[in-house]
């Protein structure tokens, strides 16, 4: 595979719901290697772009390709192999309450069936060690705190060993040691070679933790750049998302 193919692309998406347009003519790149931030306030659509390269969703217009293959109008069979490649951290986590901690995380691998119980018991303890928790591992998620449970949901996006790791509204709820603590762990991730791809309106932890950022307002790309060329850009929109005025009430 070529290093232009090792990357997920996203191109001219349109994607509307009910009649509502959510997206129109948006474009994404992320290579291996790069880590991105998509910046916009509540509602702009950011979580909806990490459904659709996923394929939870369909656009209406425009392709999704994952490491070369493009996987729009295809049936789940056709692109399973490049969608196991990534792994998403929901905003709560979505773990599952009646399961221990290291059963949530060792799922993925005891329903895949390829590996021994023995080998899943040891990634799954190996993960949580990585995050933090392996005490917690026959817990269930009613005994964690909002910051465990993240982590717990990070040791499960990393025990199928994906190339590319979503995070939408990691640090959503958290107190200022639970947002360092999913900081840190996002930097280690990409120190060990890790791709992210994050959806956030939280500043701090976007630059702490990506290189390349795209900006969404008004259903539409526009801006895409690096941090030093974002806090120079004059556009008005991102301006006032870095810098809000008493203009900024209420809009």
């Amino acid at each position: 595979m070529t290093t232009e193919e090792r990357c997920i692309r996203m191109d001219k998406i349109c994607y509307s719901v009910g009649g509502r347009t959510i997206l129109t003519d948006f474009d994404l790149l992320l290579e291996q290697g790069v880590n991105r931030t998509i910046l916009g306030v509540s509602g702009s659509g950011k979580t909806t772009i990490l459904k659709l390269i996923l394929g939870l969703l369909e656009p209406d217009s425009g392709s999704v390709s994952i490491n070369g293959l493009t996987i729009t109008g295809l049936k789940e069979a056709q692109y399973r192999e490049q969608r196991k490649k990534i792994a998403i951290v929901f905003q709560g986590g979505a773990l599952f309450d009646s399961m221990t901690v290291g059963e949530n995380v060792g799922y993925r691998l005891f329903e895949e069936g390829r590996l021994a119980e023995r080998e899943i018991e040891e990634i799954v303890r190996e993960k949580l060690r990585f995050v933090g928790v392996e005490p917690a591992l026959d817990l269930y998620p009613s005994e964690l705190s909002g910051g465990m449970k993240k982590r717990v949901a990070i040791a499960r996006a990393l025990a199928a060993d994906p190339d590319y790791i979503f995070f939408d509204e990691p640090t959503t709820g958290l107190d200022p040691i639970g947002v360092y603590n999913i900081c840190n762990l996002m930097q280690r991730l990409q120190a060990d070679g890790k791709t992210t791809l994050m959806v956030t309106h939280d500043l701090a932890t976007a630059f702490a933790t990506s290189q390349k950022f795209t900006f969404l307002h008004q259903k539409r790309l526009v801006f895409d750049g690096s941090e030093t060329e974002m806090r120079a850009c004059s556009i008005p929109e991102v301006r006032e998302f870095l810098l809000p005025t008493e203009q900024s009430l209420f809009v």
